[in-house]
């Protein structure tokens, strides 16, 4: 597809501005983000207790996230990412996404005029038409199941809809972006988990895995795979971000890749600066995710020092001009990866921020058609083709009750 394939301008009126007409987008069209981790912050700073981060008040002394700033940005539906971190292993890593779990629930029950549960594509619908932002789950890594099938089931039960095979580090059955490989991608239980996700109706996401594991995943998955915040590799050479041939795939397999805007995946002068702002993080005695008070002042006063390479709206655009070209408009989505970064684009610093986003794709000429298909179209029918699999797939068999010590072929400890 030729760059400026489908993307005549919408003519604006006289006295109207490319935000303005984001803006008019969005209320009819709003953003389905893949990615927030607000739960995890949530924890991290006040251990889950709510009156202390009021969300229904501004809370941008300390978050990138509140419904204020959801309904200024026009987000109508949000993956609640029930992240842990990965070297909580085993049970514990478990009980903490139970938890993880827990606040979202917690938060859908305190704010019900403005969030409503979805678990289903007609429940993200429902909840736009109540002017409603529909909230699903994610869970954030392969090793918030313990290697326990039944564990798996027992999540999606539990509302979460998506699973990001790994986190930063390779897991017992898939290799991590960000670690050394160990299976050369999925090992047989972990094919065995894509196909147990597919049977249950719980989208594959693909978004941190190495890019042998995307491979492995598309071709082992009947239903459409999803990148949860994910951006192009050949714009920015980050192993985070999306190799084109991958990219080349999800035409065929119906997914969705939903582009991020963490500006160290997404600006190749960022790259070497967050390496050396991750080093200082650890010299502090610190995770290098950390949003504690504690450590986002080691951030502030690295960047202080440090002036930190600038990410833009532009910046995310060009990686969804490079995106669209290579898998075409209908694999596109937006996945922020808001309260799960130190640092944000000048202009995207918030949820606040979509509005610019848009504008500046209506800037580069995407038509509003494409648009509606970028925010809210291409995720709502990719959740609904999985529950279609799912559908099929129940019809065929039974859950799994494979091991990974069956499939493997070893003991895990």
């Amino acid at each position: 597809m030729s760059t400026s394939e489908g993307r005549a301008p919408d003519a604006l009126h006289a006295s109207e501005t490319s935000e303005d007409a984001a803006r008019e987008l969005l209320a009819r069209w709003p953003v389905v983000d893949g990615h927030n981790d607000l739960p995890w912050a949530l924890r991290e700073q006040v251990r889950y207790d709510l009156d202390r981060r009021d969300i229904a008040t501004d809370q941008s002394a300390h978050l990138h996230t509140d419904l204020p700033r959801l309904r200024a940005g026009g987000v109508g539906a949000q993956f609640w990412s029930v992240y842990v971190r990965a070297d909580y292993a085993g049970d514990t890593a478990v009980s903490a996404t139970l938890e993880q779990i827990d606040v979202v629930r917690q938060l859908l029950a305190r704010y019900p005029d403005d969030l409503r549960p979805a678990l289903t594509a007609d429940d993200m619908e429902a909840a736009r038409a109540q002017g409603r932002i529909a909230s699903l789950m994610g869970a954030e890594g392969g090793h918030s199941i313990n290697n326990s099938l039944a564990t798996l089931r027992a999540l999606y039960q539990l509302g979460v809809r998506y699973m990001t095979l790994t986190h930063n580090d390779t897991i017992d059955w898939a290799d991590s972006a960000t670690d050394a490989p160990r299976h050369q991608g999925l090992s047989a239980f972990g094919e065995e988990v894509v196909r147990e996700m597919n049977r249950c109706g719980m989208l594959v996401d693909l978004s941190h895995v190495s890019a042998d594991t995307m491979r492995d995943a598309l071709r082992v998955s009947t239903a459409p795979v999803i990148f949860s915040h994910s951006s192009a590799r050949a714009v920015c050479d980050h192993p985070r971000n999306i190799p084109d041939d991958v990219l080349a795939e999800l035409p065929a397999n119906g997914g969705v890749a939903m582009a991020t805007f963490v500006p160290k995946f997404v600006l190749p002068e960022a790259v070497e600066w967050t390496r050396r702002a991750d080093e200082n993080m650890r010299a502090h005695g610190l995770h290098h995710l950390d949003t504690t008070e504690a450590g986002m002042a080691v951030q502030r006063a690295f960047e202080a020092a440090h002036p930190r390479p600038k990410a833009t709206a532009a910046t995310v655009a060009d990686h969804l001009d490079h995106m669209r070209e290579v898998a075409g408009i209908d694999h596109l989505g937006i996945g922020g990866d808001f309260d799960g970064t130190a640092f944000t684009p000048d202009d995207l610093a918030d949820v606040a921020g979509y509005p610019r986003l848009i504008a500046e794709l209506l800037d580069r000429r995407w038509s509003k058609a494409d648009l509606a298909k970028l925010t809210w179209q291409n995720a709502v029918r990719t959740l609904r083709a999985a529950e279609d699999v799912a559908r099929a797939e129940q019809g065929r068999r039974g859950p799994s009750h494979a091991t990974i010590e069956q499939l493997d072929g070893c003991t895990v400890t």
